[in-house]
């Protein structure tokens, strides 16, 4: 059996490398200043632990250039942070005629079915289209809006197709009709500008480890005079809004990676996408790209492809075993045994979706890694397609 010796690792929309830089920081907050944040008035550990915290706390802010007033609640990651903005929205309602809250039918798990916990407690739930690009239909969510409408929350760039949502647009429509914005910011923070005074932002969920920082850290922005309920009972940690000790390396280590973050580092990115995208093009027949063909409006490091006529689950399993990881929409990939919900909320067939395989990148890549992936993609699917039954399937 032929061995393969390079591993490539493409599945940085799902996580990232934790930086170097980020695990030393958050070593010395577990070896050293290892203090509960919330002694800053019993002792001296204390207050060093919560000024790591505060540091983040000011770093993060700083880089979604937020105003006076405007909180950053840290969680333990994106779903929570998504949990606490629509339930403790709805919890906090104090207008019965405001019970509608929009989403979008791309959005991730952790919104789809906190709404749908919301619709079983009496709020309306709508749902706005999308095109076969993964775009909003604006006009779409201004017929949805009304007097009635609580929260709108659309995914800032898609998790799946990497499409980046016309923000200020979508903010502007939103607030119209009085009803506040939410956004799951996850994939976009450092992939593309994110201004949360001039787009008008209400709340806005983050994630470290998609960033390069340490899983089970997170944050809610939640805009001044926005009224948000805590979900969780307990201590008065986080401004009375998540109950808990704080996991302070993790915060550390979250604030740690978005200090470090260089621009030069997501243009490098961005190159290899590119170089990626025009390689699989040119070398593969019969290739779809799902979401923005414009590839200036998906995050840099995203790069989701349809290969007609063979299974998704197929390909990643081979290459797999090439040493290369990549992920499927497809439904072996799908505890719910489902094609992926975000490319047939953008109108694709089954067939599709289950063809469709996400490369997305990371830092630590090289022009290398993608000439061996474009090599052994294209072995796979001539291989694939040799023994497909699937030929005259539509696409």
């Amino acid at each position: 059996m032929k061995k393969y010796q390079r591993t490539v690792y493409l599945d940085n929309n799902a996580t990232t490398r934790v930086d170097n830089k980020v695990t030393e920081y958050m070593n010395h907050y577990f070896l050293q200043d290892y203090a509960v944040a919330s002694s800053q008035f019993s002792h001296t550990p204390g207050i060093k632990a919560r000024d790591a915290v505060e540091k983040a706390r000011s770093i993060i802010l700083g880089k979604l250039r937020s105003g006076p007033g405007d909180q950053f609640i840290f969680t333990s990651g994106g779903a929570e942070s998504n949990n606490m903005a629509l339930k403790g929205l709805a919890l906090t309602n104090k207008d019965p005629s405001r019970k509608k809250i929009i989403i979008s039918g791309i959005e991730h798990f952790s919104v789809l079915n906190t709404a749908k916990a919301l619709e079983k407690s009496g709020f309306e739930v709508k749902e706005v289209k999308v095109d076969g690009q993964g775009f909003i239909d604006l006009e779409h969510l201004q017929s949805l809006l009304d007097e009635k409408t609580l929260l709108v929350s659309i995914i800032y760039a898609n998790h799946e197709v990497g499409t980046i949502q016309d923000m200020p647009k979508i903010s502007d429509i939103v607030h119209q009709k009085g009803a506040l914005l939410h956004t799951d910011a996850a994939i976009a923070f450092l992939q593309t500008p994110i201004d949360v005074q001039k787009q008008n932002i209400d709340l806005l969920s983050l994630s470290a480890h998609k960033i390069h920082g340490p899983k089970g850290s997170g944050g809610l922005f939640i805009k001044k005079n926005i009224p948000v309920q805590k979900i969780l009972d307990g201590g008065y940690q986080e401004n009375n809004l998540r109950p808990g000790t704080e996991n302070v390396p993790g915060i550390a280590g979250f604030g740690k990676a978005v200090e470090i973050f260089k621009e030069k580092d997501l243009e490098k990115v961005k190159g290899l996408r590119d170089y990626l995208y025009n390689g699989l093009g040119s070398r593969i027949e019969h290739v779809l790209i799902n979401g923005s063909k414009d590839l200036s409006k998906r995050v840099a490091n995203n790069l989701n492809v349809s290969f007609e006529y063979i299974e998704g689950e197929s390909v990643v399993l081979h290459l797999d075993m090439r040493g290369i990881a990549v992920i499927t929409g497809s439904a072996c990939f799908s505890r719910a045994l489902q094609a992926s919900h975000v490319l047939l909320a953008m109108g694709f067939t089954h067939e599709r979706a289950h063809g469709s395989i996400k490369y997305s990148l990371s830092k630590y890549l090289t022009r290398a890694d993608m000439d061996y992936t474009i090599k052994q993609t294209k072995e796979v699917v001539e291989k694939l397609r040799d023994l497909s039954p699937l030929k005259s399937t539509t696409f």
